[in-house]
């Protein structure tokens, strides 16, 4: 079965504004377009029930209604139940207040190990908690490929590991790193595992419960929807975290781990998400699933397309002498988020190029500055990095590779 990508972009607004004709989009994993399905219920959000939830006039109760939709439904695709599924204003700041709520449940002393593969998101926070009191060991990454190495654990395990932290792929470096793998190996010294999703839940939602992270977190203004950040944790965990709400919200799941209130239009708006992989599922497969199985093929369906598009990109660019590709040029292993240093040009240079080409792609450190130093690489100007989804082209790649061929020269 093939994507049909005429289909696939309908259900998006972006492509049919006048103002972005004739640009190719490839900077999605910044934040995706949005699709209709979200745009439409944060529309109804703020036209009929912008009002404070959970009441029992007729507005309240239908946007507590809407908010618990999203609850359901996304924790559904996710495979977990929906007490395990928290919102909050980014993951970065997901991260932050998580720190908080685990930290009391450590002693002085105590380990976390903190891969230098990670986005500053999954990494500023917990490398703070050694200020507190607690270890932190850096599980380093391969200085030429950028990979990490599930094996060099065994070193940096001990009976005093509590957590160990890491990217389900790199946003500079891309290699899909063996979650279940890793987690069984923390599991097996009662430590957690936390895993930043946030350059991988873009290419197809995964399944939480096969993978056994005991929280995964992304970015759902990366998976065409609004502008929070999502946070699964086991609620066998969550029920020893420290509360970080309300005093009185202490026993209550969705406030324990979200200080302020939370944004009512845009938890209500994640639901469309929902709306949208159902319509698509509908579209290519037509016979009923769970919302599991659902995700599971609509993640497959996803990652075949992705990787007919990754393979003439990287061809393309293992070809030349003038750039470096971060990351495997293996389109198996890696996720569509392609980085290069250009060898022969600034990367400010081929960047301002690519602007001229109509090629929406993005240049610096993204945050990634932790592994392109670990690799040799100046943070300053980092990388060109180009990252697509699944409702790109075929035709935009064309366009990028001969976008690339005029602003290398």
């Amino acid at each position: 079965m093939q994507l049909d990508t005429d289909f696939v972009r309908a259900q998006f607004p972006a492509f049919k504004e006048p103002s972005l004709q004739g640009w190719s989009f490839f900077e999605n994993a910044g934040g995706s377009y949005a699709c209709q399905q979200v745009i439409d219920r944060l529309t109804e959000f703020y036209t009929k029930t912008k009002v404070q939830p959970y009441y029992p006039f007729p507005a309240s109760i239908t946007a507590g209604e809407k908010m618990d939709e999203s609850y359901r439904r996304l924790s559904a695709y996710l495979n977990v139940g929906d007490d395990e599924v928290n919102f909050g204003p980014s993951t970065s700041q997901n991260v932050y207040v998580l720190a908080n709520a685990l930290r009391p449940m450590w002693n002085d002393g105590d380990e976390i190990i903190v891969s230098c593969q990670d986005h500053e998101a999954n990494a500023g926070a917990w490398r703070r908690l050694g200020n507190t009191g607690l270890v932190v060991k850096e599980w380093h990454i391969d200085k030429v490929t950028g990979r990490l190495n599930p094996e060099a654990l065994d070193e940096l395990i001990s009976p005093k590991t509590r957590m160990i932290a890491f990217p389900h792929c790199s946003n500079v470096i891309a290699h899909i790193n063996p979650v279940k793998e890793i987690a069984d190996r923390a599991h097996q010294a009662n430590a957690i595992v936390v895993v930043d999703g946030v350059s991988y839940a873009p290419h197809g939602f995964p399944d939480l419960k096969a993978l056994d992270a005991d929280i995964y977190l992304f970015s759902l203004y990366k998976t065409w929807g609004p502008h929070l950040g999502l946070m699964s944790v086991k609620r066998n965990l969550m029920r020893q975290m420290e509360n970080q709400s309300h005093h009185f919200n202490k026993d209550v799941v969705r406030c324990k781990l979200t200080p302020a209130g939370p944004d009512h239009a845009q938890i209500a708006a994640a639901s469309g998400i929902a709306d949208y992989f159902d319509t698509l599922y509908q579209h290519h497969f037509r016979e009923s699933a769970d919302s599991a199985e659902k995700g599971r093929r609509l993640h497959a369906l996803f990652a075949k397309h992705e990787r007919s598009l990754l393979v003439p990109l990287l061809d393309f660019l293992d070809s030349r002498d003038d750039v470096d590709v971060i990351g495997p040029v293996d389109p198996n292993i890696r996720a569509p988020t392609v980085s290069f240093v250009p060898k022969k040009k600034q990367v400010a240079a081929v960047a301002e190029a690519l602007k001229e080409q109509k090629l929406m792609v993005g240049s610096g450190n993204f945050y990634g500055v932790r592994p392109l130093q670990e690799m040799g690489i100046d943070p300053g100007p980092g990388v060109i990095r180009a990252s697509f989804v699944h409702y790109t082209t075929m035709e935009e790649i064309g366009h990028l590779v001969g976008g690339l061929e005029i602003a290398l020269r």
